[in-house]
């Protein structure tokens, strides 16, 4: 369980780091993101952690997760 967990992790931040190096470039690029855009894809990106997060754990929830 202790390996699941540390590759979850690492799976999680390189999940961030894509998101926050995607919207470095476009920065770069002179490709000015709107603010509610940006808070969409934090929102799509915690979604995401959520259900990793869950499948990470269901294997070890002793059936108290659907």
């Amino acid at each position: 369980m202790f390996e699941a967990v540390i590759r979850m992790l690492i799976g999680l931040c390189l999940l961030v780091l894509c998101v926050i190096l995607i919207v470095w470039v476009l920065g770069q690029l002179g490709i000015i993101i709107p603010a509610m855009v940006m808070k969409i894809v934090w929102v799509i990106v915690a979604l995401i952690a959520i259900l990793v997060i869950v499948r990470a754990l269901r294997p070890h929830a002793g059936g108290w997760l659907p």
